[in-house]
């Protein structure tokens, strides 16, 4: 593969451009804002100042990561138009979110929340639901950065035409990210997310053009040629299939919209108009990005005929060196992808190390072993166990599990048994916290045991959705069985803030009943303002 457009020098010269501008937007965003390390709120959120082009970049970059380019290319590749669910899915994700985001945000901003748990501590007042949901979205966090490590050393040996090793590609670029994302926290991280964004669109558009000119330059020539060639990659799939894709769009709709780094993106965000403005302009996207990857997969049936499964995972990297070789054009537009997929795989990367981090610092550290405890420590536990999971997560990097797509499949079986609590609770003021703790841990436990024992699906229903099914039909039967009337000890006990303390009405002033989000005109089935 040395004769490829971007073997050798050029390669690597591009790879550390776009190093050296993601350390210089972490540098700048330390310089300019001295504070930006001090406090939880500033480091993990941004100090909730994202306006609407930078959070509609962070969000769209956290979406669309090295996953959408490097693995779903290949999974067109290899499945031809059964793979269009990627399209109908990622579209499903926004509807998630105005399941909940504009109303949870109401809440956070009113409260202070920091991590997704605060929710949680605020809406049921135990503990254990929010310690057992930090435990699964840690799971999550740590697949879905597994997943990108995978993805960045993928793209950097095909890109390279394999002038970078794999291995070299992963640990050079982990230690980039470490350092800009140190220095600036979320800032950095959504500012490099512009970036990213910018030269993803515009790569991949170019690229899409330079396969048809390569293909001959009609879709509908690379149609006849699937259908004559492998027929099978453009029948009709059978029912099971059909049904199987209904679930993918489900749960990663509801999955995507509840990850951790996702919904501290919507703390993060300056007001609840600029949140909106953001997720409307988020719609458009899975057409002009997974639409376009999805052709671009479907092109290289034809173009790069015969690839088993290992081989079609640098499908991106090796179209991307064929395109380049067409004209000067192209080759300085491929430069741009080059580092649009590198970047885009770094900044999603980056974002999950963050929530990561802060669920570790607020969650564990500050909630469990030192209550209220100072931030700038919990900061530097929240860094210590990012490097720590990281080192972990790049062993395993080093030689892949499974396939890209496997990878992102399983860490929705666990992550979505949270919804019932996020969103079931955002409009339902009888959800209790005990049914919601045992439905969470029997979906857990059920989903888990499924992919432990190697049952992909349930005639064609994914694993997590059918435990979802049970936890939610626990949750919500438990919740309608009549209360037990508190005695004792316990009966007097403060209800628990999202600090984690306790929180007691101030002297001399009538204790009130917990605010709920849903304590305002229309009770707890109002919809969902602007949804």
């Amino acid at each position: 593969m040395n004769d490829l457009a971007f073997a050798g020098a050029p390669g690597i010269a591009v790879l550390v451009a776009y190093a050296v501008i993601m350390l210089g937007i972490g540098f700048w965003v330390s310089r300019s804002r001295p504070g930006v390390r001090d406090t939880l709120d500033n480091y993990y959120l941004a100090g909730r100042h994202l306006g609407v082009l930078v959070l509609f970049f962070t969000l769209y970059a956290s979406q669309y990561s090295g996953n959408n380019v490097v693995g779903y290319a290949p999974a067109a590749y290899r499945m031809g138009f059964t793979w269009w669910q990627s399209v109908t899915f990622m579209t499903a994700i926004i509807g998630g979110y105005l399941l909940f985001a504009p109303r949870l945000y109401a809440v956070a901003k009113r409260e202070g929340f920091l991590t997704p748990t605060d929710w949680l501590l605020h809406r049921f007042g135990g503990r254990r639901v929010g310690l057992l949901a930090a435990l699964l979205m840690l799971w999550a966090l740590a697949n879905y950065l597994l997943e990108q490590l995978v993805a960045m050393g993928h793209g950097i040996a095909g890109l390279t035409g394999g002038t970078v090793p794999y291995q070299v590609g992963v640990v050079g670029f982990v230690v980039v990210m470490l350092a800009y994302s140190w220095m600036g926290g979320m800032r950095a991280v959504a500012f490099t997310d512009v970036m990213q964004g910018v030269t993803l669109l515009i790569g991949v558009a170019v690229m899409l053009a330079g396969g048809l000119y390569l293909a001959g330059g009609s879709l509908g020539d690379t149609v006849a040629h699937v259908v004559a060639a492998e027929p099978e990659k453009a029948a009709v799939p059978p029912v099971r299939d059909s049904v199987n894709w209904l679930s993918m769009v489900v749960m990663v709709g509801i999955g995507a919209a509840v990850y951790p780094h996702a919904i501290q993106r919507i703390y993060a965000s300056r007001s609840e108009r600029t949140l909106k403005r953001s997720l409307a302009a988020m719609a458009w996207m899975p057409l002009i990005t997974t639409g376009v990857v999805f052709l671009v997969g479907f092109l290289c049936i034809e173009l790069f005929p015969g690839l088993g499964d290992t081989e079609s995972e640098q499908l991106v990297g090796m179209l991307a060196n064929e395109v380049a070789g067409i004209n000067v054009f192209f080759a300085a537009m491929m430069v741009l992808l080059f580092g649009g997929v590198i970047a885009a795989i770094v900044s999603t990367a980056d974002s999950v190390l963050l929530s990561f981090s802060s669920i570790v610092s607020n969650d564990i550290y500050r909630k469990g072993f030192a209550r209220g405890g100072d931030e700038g420590r919990a900061l530097l536990v929240g860094k210590a166990a990012g490097i720590a999971a990281v080192a972990v997560l790049l062993a395993l990097a080093w030689n892949p599990p499974t396939l890209l797509v496997n990878i992102f499949v399983l860490k929705f079986e666990l992550l979505i048994q949270i919804v019932p609590a996020f969103i079931v609770g955002l409009y339902w003021r009888r959800l209790r916290e005990a049914p919601v703790f045992y439905g969470m841990v029997a979906g857990a436990l059920l989903a888990g045991g499924l992919s432990l024992a190697g049952v992909e699906d349930v005639y064609g229903v994914h694993g997590g959705l059918v435990g979802l099914a049970l936890n939610t039909v626990i949750s919500v039967a438990g919740s309608l069985l009549p209360a037990r009337t508190p005695s004792g000890p316990t009966a007097s006990a403060a209800p628990i803030g999202p600090s984690g303390a306790e929180e007691r009405p101030a002297a001399g002033r009538e204790e009130r009943p917990e605010a709920r989000p849903d304590d305002r005109p229309g009770g707890a089935e109002a919809p969902i303002a602007g949804a």
